[in-house]
């Protein structure tokens, strides 16, 4: 017999332990018959009723000793079992030997000891404590027989008995190990399980979706952290999703009904637009997942790969684009010295121009590859805008005093110094474009931010602002509303503010044009540590 739990399974302690409470009851129970006054064991005929007392007593002590042992010291299991086992045969037999012999009928308690010993037993032990009934139901018979003229019939008797001590042990053990085996299995098919629930909790916990179950009672039994940061706050267990999301409930309310898409855009109050979707799950509950997207982040990685693929693209037939282009703008060059009419001269116009155009395309989306290699330095506004403002009028030809500058003393701003110059041309140039261009209508203003160690850079124009139908697309790639524009002038300054750690604003509710970088002053060294010349 394959017996192979028999080292691999962790002793059966709470079994054992009822089963010395059984033994317990049983023993006390015995005890108390032969002290009863009514004299209760004299119904059952004991030819020496006298040894009856001593042994439940004695029986009765080695159960509790045995009973508080598999309590207080789970040590040794099998030496344990053993000796209680031994303990019941010896003392069933002693009162099955006084009572008569195996018509006394006492030995049937003997194949409820086994029957239970070999439960909870292992190994070949089970049969060992057969053949040890065995032995003493059949020797205490013959010696009844020989000495105290019991009936040689009651042989036949005993003998059947311990066929059935047998039987009962093996029949036993194997149930034993059946419901081991089934245990084991149950056991670790549990451990697999708490795993692949810790590991899809830990999943579910690090997705960017927020990802709610709702049962089919309409309450919330189960969120990630994500459900919180896009709804405000934590729904909490248990709670019905109409008081915690009104919108929510009544979107997954139609859905069920069959009256709704089951990915729906949800506007949420003060956090923005956010992708639904529900899936209904094979639970017996009737679970509904509900997964959450920020239809922003969604635009945004759009955004990003649309980019990304654009860069590839131009970084790689850059110099296919470029060379064309410079020999068309050479031969343009060479037409115009001819002089041949007014028609040429406006024909090589717009080629001189779309050339420009083009040109400024592929230098713009080369430069935005280049986003990542920058070195923060510690800028004194006052001076760094007064050198740009300076540098920008005489580029491009406006005007002394169209552009204003504020900016107090000491104000500083941790930045890269090529990416400021590249955001401040972008803004100024769209802000001159739309101003009326009478002295001050362009302000460039620099103010210490509302929170601690934010500084704020303001460009205001004196023209009409921004539409609001231009609003949502103002930072998109290759929105313009100029018809010599790119597309990229904000979208690259953008992207330059987010990579030196700041960020780039339209600011709502303005009448004019209004735009505003918030960066930091306290992320770099300060010009004295690392030797930069703020302003240089």
């Amino acid at each position: 017999m394959t017996d192979w739990l028999s080292t691999t399974w962790e002793a059966s302690w709470p079994p054992f332990q009822y089963f010395n409470l059984y033994r317990l009851i049983l023993a006390s129970f015995a005890l108390l018959a032969s002290l009863w006054p009514g004299d209760w064991i004299a119904a059952l005929h004991f030819s020496n009723a006298a040894l009856f007392t001593p042994v439940a007593g004695l029986y009765l002590l080695v159960v509790a000793a045995g009973f508080l042992a598999s309590i207080h010291w789970q040590q040794r299991f099998n030496a344990q079992l053993s000796s209680q086992v031994l303990a019941d045969v010896l003392a069933l037999g002693l009162l099955m030997f006084s009572g008569g012999g195996v018509s006394s009928g006492i030995g049937t308690l003997l194949l409820v000891s086994l029957a239970t010993a070999s439960l909870v037993g292992r190994g070949r032990l089970v049969l060992f404590y057969a053949a040890l009934a065995t032995l003493v139901t059949l020797g205490g018979q013959v010696f009844g027989v020989l000495v105290r003229d019991f009936e040689p019939a009651t042989i036949v008797q005993a003998g059947l008995l311990s066929v059935g001590f047998f039987a009962t042990a093996i029949l036993a053990r194997l149930l034993g190990q059946r419901l081991m085996a089934n245990e084991e299995l149950a056991r670790q098919r549990g451990i697999s399980l708490d795993n692949q629930r810790r590991i899809s909790q830990r999943v579910i916990e690090r997705m960017q979706d927020g990802v709610l179950v709702v049962d089919g009672g309409g309450r919330v039994q189960r969120f990630n952290p994500m459900v919180a940061t896009m709804l405000g706050s934590p729904p909490g267990t248990d709670v019905a999703l109409g008081d915690y999301c009104g919108p929510l409930s009544a979107a997954l309310s139609s859905w069920l009904s069959g009256g709704g898409a089951p990915t729906i855009d949800l506007q949420v109050p003060a956090r923005g637009d956010l992708r639904v979707r529900f899936e209904q799950t094979a639970s017996s509950a009737g679970e509904v997942l509900v997964f959450l997207e920020d239809l922003g982040r969604i635009q945004e990685r759009a955004q990003q790969l649309k980019l990304a693929a654009l860069g590839r693209l131009t970084a790689s037939i850059a110099h296919e684009i470029r060379n064309p282009l410079s020999a068309i703008g050479h031969a343009g060059e060479l037409l115009r010295e001819e002089r041949r009419g007014n028609m040429q001269d406006r024909l090589l116009a717009i080629v001189a121009d779309n050339v420009a155009r083009l040109n400024r395309i592929v230098t713009d989306v080369l430069e935005l590859g280049r986003r990542d290699r920058m070195q923060v330095e510690y800028l004194l506004l006052q001076r760094f805008c007064a050198q740009f403002i300076e540098s920008f009028e005489g580029v491009l030809g406006v005007a002394p005093g169209v552009i204003a500058l504020e900016a107090e003393d000491g104000l500083a701003l941790c930045f890269d110094r090529t990416h400021l110059h590249q955001i401040l041309w972008n803004l100024l140039a769209n802000a001159v474009r739309h101003a009326s261009g009478s002295v001050g209508s362009v302000l460039l203003r620099g103010k210490v931010g509302a929170a601690a160690g934010m500084v704020e850079l303001h460009i205001v124009d004196d023209g009409k602002g921004v539409s609001d139908a231009a609003r949502a697309q103002i930072f998109e790639p290759f929105f313009t509303t100029h018809h010599l524009g790119t597309g990229l002038g904000l979208f690259i300054a953008r992207e330059l503010c987010e990579a030196n750690g700041a960020a780039l604003e339209l600011v709502p509710d303005a009448a004019c044009g209004h735009f505003m970088i918030v960066g930091r002053n306290d992320t770099c060294p300060l010009p004295e540590a690392n030797g930069a010349c703020a302003g240089r």
